[in-house]
């Protein structure tokens, strides 16, 4: 495991240590010493590195990089070093980044994975199953308010390390905002947030999604970037969606997310709790009615209590036991990417 921050102690670590008949945690890396020592402790690991290239050169069949900057150094390394990959969204700052990644696995022959938990929801899947009786889809739509995460997060135990060198940091931090450049060109700050922020570590998940379930989107009819919101709106195969990110991050917590699908013969909406609740089951609520009279009924389901983050981690074993691709593949992450970029675009040419 290389990074061992927030998303590593609360989700991958401790569903990992569920799977022990299937992985065996045998390395872990992270900047901080403090953090590296004390997760290594928790969980019996005695390999331990601050340096990600060490890490490399033992011998594993597989790393996990949930790093926060670019994952293309790494995920390069990892493949010509023969390991399969899971690799935490967004997979790259930048499409050109996500393309050197999926070229090098290709050229290594090993598996890359990204990290869509979503996509491996069990009331997403249902979801799916619906939508295959919902001809026509007349529209589609996703609204995700983004709230403070402090009180989502209280109850784990997370080691946090104040322990990494400031110029590391801030070698860390010019890089990104390099190759943050590179990916979309303008120094105004408040599109460069919400490129990096909004929409790569936030709204690519809802994009992601809406590829899960619609299909390749065809076209990106407009597009509204502020600092305090993020409208679109897509064309799919089947219907257009508009989708909504909204940020109350410094509101109340009370986080949702819902995906709704409309048609002549009802209605389909997912509700999401916040992700990082373990699991918190993700609410499928179905709509219907008569053409003939007044009557119409509405059910709401919580399909399953399976935690999306440890069955996408099941996704990624089999993958690589039975030498298949994963259902949310390095090139479709990068399609993600490029979606994002072009987003910015049409958001300062005003056109589609």
């Amino acid at each position: 495991m290389i990074g061992c921050g927030l998303i590593a102690q609360v989700m991958h670590l401790h569903y990992l240590r569920e799977l022990s008949d299937r992985f065996q945690i045998a390395a872990v890396c992270d900047l901080s010493r403090t953090v590296v020592d004390r997760i290594g402790e928790a969980y019996g690991v005695s390999r331990r590195f601050t340096e990600w290239a060490a890490l490399l050169q033992e011998p594993l069949d597989a790393v996990m990089v949930l790093t926060s900057g670019s994952h293309e150094p790494i995920v390069v390394a990892a493949a010509q070093a023969g390991r399969h990959i899971f690799v935490e969204k967004p997979i790259a700052l930048s499409e050109a980044e996500g393309r050197a990644m999926v070229a090098a696995g290709e050229k290594a022959g090993i598996r890359i994975m990204v990290g869509y938990m979503k996509r491996y929801d069990p009331a997403v899947e249902r979801m799916a199953e619906e939508l295959r009786g919902f001809s026509p889809l007349r529209f589609a739509s996703s609204t995700t308010a983004e709230h403070p995460l402090t009180w989502y997060i209280g109850q784990y135990p997370i080691v946090r390390g104040t322990d990494i060198d400031a110029r590391t940091l801030g070698a860390f931090e010019a890089d990104d905002e390099a190759r943050v450049t590179a990916a979309i060109g303008i120094s105004d700050p408040t599109l460069r947030s919400a490129y990096r922020h909004a929409l790569l570590d936030s709204m690519i998940h809802d994009i992601n999604l809406m590829r899960g379930l619609l299909g390749e989107p065809i076209r990106l009819r407009f597009a509204s970037v502020t600092q305090s919101a993020v409208s679109l709106n897509v064309a799919f195969p089947q219907t257009a969606a508009s989708m909504a990110w909204v940020n109350l991050q410094d509101g109340i917590a009370r986080y949702r997310q819902e995906f709704a699908f409309f048609s002549p013969k009802g209605r389909a909406t997912l509700v999401f709790p916040s992700p990082f609740l373990r699991s918190a089951p993700t609410q499928l609520v179905l709509e219907g009615g008569s053409p003939d009279s007044s009557r119409s009924w509405r059910t709401v389901e919580a399909v399953s209590y399976e935690e999306a983050f440890k069955r996408e981690l099941l996704e990624f074993y089999d993958c690589v036991v039975s030498d298949r691709e994963p259902r949310t593949t390095a090139a479709e992450a990068t399609r993600d990417v490029a979606f994002c970029q072009a987003i910015i675009r049409a958001h300062l040419k005003a056109e589609p």
